[in-house]
């Protein structure tokens, strides 16, 4: 036997992919398959898929990967799989779907009929959490399937996220870990075990216990390789499947991010920052911290539901010169952006973005504003105040955990496609004013995945030495602390007030909307 393998599975939002890693976290081979269509809309805002359409990409890539390596696959010591988070399915009595998976991206809205007791939508008023409470109740697939399709729901013997799914179709075992329940479900973050009948906020999606999975810990074996999966890819039956969590959870870890001086950005569709911390806090109020991977740690997280998305938006709508250019040079987009905007000063010469393209449960009437446009502004000033206006609202979300927990930050970790552009990198070490590193690949997620495969299999005593070996800093960009400044006034002084001052205008133009 050569050097000791995981094999991983990643389920995006965008593509699958399976990678074969080795315990110094090089990837040893990687194949990915791009979905033609991530989701299908019945409705608008509705986003569906059907049940199996993951373990189909998953099984192709996996034996696409097991024939072009050979011996190697009998390198493997382990599988592991990490997937997008908030993606519900229901199964009946055999763990056969019921319905299509309600993809995270879904706007539904259940009905709110007024569900909650007098004494809790009372409690709920005083602090000041009403409207919230409301939309957490509204935002649960499971309460909209209880309405609309009581049917569906009364065959449902188990209501499911897609990890727990797939963990089922891999090996026949229906459980999963806790660093996978995020979601709405009735689920307690805090003691990492579903949340008690009467707990204060199981109204906000009170499935019945018998229809939740069974809990096992991460870094604990789910079960092993059915002799079917096996015949159907080529990944050796029997091996064992350990248990890990979700995708930001995997990349949080795959990018050494373990101790509370840390924390980790995630420049994607959605874009997040993540701290890793032993003692328990919400980020924000009624907001939970996520269970980690590792098993004694939480990840408190605040997310711009619109992140990154928005640099596809501009190119999409505003870059058709750029995309054509991309196109003849062979790069992408973007890398041809990112040398337009490098000269422009920080602050985008006075132009100023907020990035609330979706509303957030904490801010229901936000919507997005572009604040300062004069006439010598350009289409390449917004974009760079686009890049601005996430990192300073990604800033913002930092100086919330921070002083709700006490915690300083002296490193911030980046990953996801922005991640790959040294001017994304320089303007928020800028922003921030802390160092930004990023690692040896942009496979941060698959990297802190496969890392649980090796800990559990005893290839590193833990998590502290696989990062050690498996985690190396590619590059490091020191924030220039003039930049700095300005953009700390540019906070204190505009970016914070934006929201206060417009919301009375956001609520009026919501229900100018709604009466059409």
């Amino acid at each position: 036997m050569g050097e000791p393998l995981v094999l991983t599975f990643d389920v995006g939002t965008q593509s699958a992919r399976a990678l074969l890693v080795d315990r110094y976290g090089a990837i040893a081979d990687l194949c990915q398959e791009k979905y033609e269509k991530p989701y299908y809309s019945k409705n608008p805002g509705w986003a569906e898929q059907k049940p199996d359409f993951y373990y189909d990409c998953l099984c192709r890539t996996a034996k696409e990967l097991c024939a072009r390596n050979g011996n190697r696959i009998g390198d493997v010591i382990a599988v592991t799989l990490t997937t997008i988070r908030d993606t519900a399915l229901c199964l009946d009595k055999n763990n056969v779907p019921l319905r299509d998976a309600i993809v995270w991206l879904d706007k539904r809205k259940a009905d709110f009929n007024d569900p909650y007791p007098a004494w809790k939508r009372a409690l709920f008023e005083l602090i000041g959490m009403g409207d919230a409470t409301k939309i957490l109740y509204q935002a649960s697939p499971g309460n909209w399937i209880m309405q609309h399709e009581p049917d569906v729901w009364a065959k449902t013997a188990k209501f499911v996220m897609l990890p727990t799914y797939l963990n089922f179709k891999l090996t026949g075992v229906l459980a999963d870990t806790p660093a996978n329940m995020i979601g709405h479900i009735p689920f307690d973050y805090k003691n990492r075990r579903w949340m008690k009948p009467g707990g204060l906020t199981r109204c906000f999606c009170d499935v019945p216990e018998e229809k939740l999975c069974r809990l096992i810990p991460s870094g604990s074996t789910v079960g092993k390789i059915t002799k079917e999966f096996s015949a159907l890819t080529g990944v050796p039956e029997g091996l064992p499947l350990i248990s890990t969590g979700s995708d930001k959870g995997c990349e949080t870890l795959g990018l050494s991010v373990t101790t509370p001086d840390k924390a980790s950005i995630s420049f994607g569709t959605t874009a997040t920052i993540q701290l890793a911390v032993k003692d328990y806090f919400e980020p924000q109020k009624f907001l939970p911290a996520y269970p980690a991977v590792i098993g004694d740690m939480y990840n408190p997280e605040i997310e711009i539901y619109r992140g990154f998305w928005l640099l596809s938006w501009f190119v999409q709508e505003f870059g058709t010169a750029e995309a054509q250019e991309a196109e003849k040079l062979g790069c992408a987009p973007e890398k041809i952006l990112d040398e337009r905007i490098k000269d422009i000063p920080a602050g985008s010469d006075g132009l100023l973005l907020q990035p609330y393209w979706t509303s957030g449960i904490l801010k229901p009437n936000s919507m997005g504003a572009v604040v300062g446009f004069s006439d010598f502004h350009t289409r390449y000033h917004l974009y760079r105040a686009i890049i601005e206006g996430i990192d300073l609202e990604l800033f913002m979300a930092l100086d919330i955990m921070e002083r709700r927990s006490g915690l300083k930050i002296r490193e911030l970790y980046v990953s996801g496609g922005g991640a790959r552009s040294d001017v994304v990198c320089h303007i928020t070490a800028d922003v921030f004013g802390l160092p930004v590193k990023r690692i040896q690949t942009h496979e941060a997620c698959s990297i802190g995945s496969s890392m649980a495969g090796f800990v559990s299999m005893g290839v590193f005593r833990d998590y502290g030495e696989a990062a050690a070996s498996m985690v190396h800093v590619k590059d490091t960009f020191e924030p220039d602390m003039e930049n700095h400044r300005v953009y700390m006034e540019i906070y204190k002084k505009a970016y914070c007030k934006i929201y206060g001052k417009l919301e009375p205008i956001y609520k009026r133009l919501i229900d100018i909307y709604k009466r059409r």
